[in-house]
């Protein structure tokens, strides 16, 4: 969904805060994504989908997994990724969790800081992208074993 949407706030000739104000006051922009992201993970039986609502949306998904930062790393890492300052990193970032925390409460009466949809909550400060790939495939193989006996007579 982050893809999605800085492909689409290039579009639209605005920066990631600017399509977020717009986000805020045009529905149809989230709803977009949203639906998007719906469609890309129910077309497919084996598929990882990005997304902060993606574990909530998409009603096939087997394993529903949540990578968690704190607000400091997130901004942090957006840093270094968009060549901005700390600072502006830091108030691009709580500008935007209090953006998107409004509007999906008030378009899917989400509240973003609930994980109870997620099977599993990993910490990407504790782990490193290595461990978080070699945790998630032993989730994943887990998985698959116990929906095997479940499936047995």
């Amino acid at each position: 969904a982050g893809e999605v949407f800085r492909r689409l706030s290039q579009e639209h000739d605005m920066d990631l805060a600017e399509f977020g104000r717009l986000a805020e006051s045009e529905p149809s922009v989230d709803r977009m994504i949203d639906e998007r992201q719906k469609e890309i993970g129910e077309a497919s039986d084996s598929i990882v989908v990005e997304g902060r609502l993606s574990g909530r949306m998409i009603a096939n998904a087997d394993l529903r997994i949540w990578l968690a930062a704190s607000l400091e790393c997130r901004a942090k890492r957006i840093a270094g990724r968009d060549n901005m300052g700390e600072e502006e990193a830091l108030a691009y970032t709580r500008d935007r969790q209090h953006s998107e925390a409004t509007r999906y409460r008030n378009y899917y009466d989400i509240d973003i800081n609930d994980l109870s949809p997620y099977d599993l909550v990993l910490s990407s400060e504790t782990f490193g992208v290595d461990a978080l790939g070699a945790i998630v495939d032993v989730a994943i193989t887990c998985f698959q074993q116990q929906r095997k006996v479940l499936q047995e007579p």
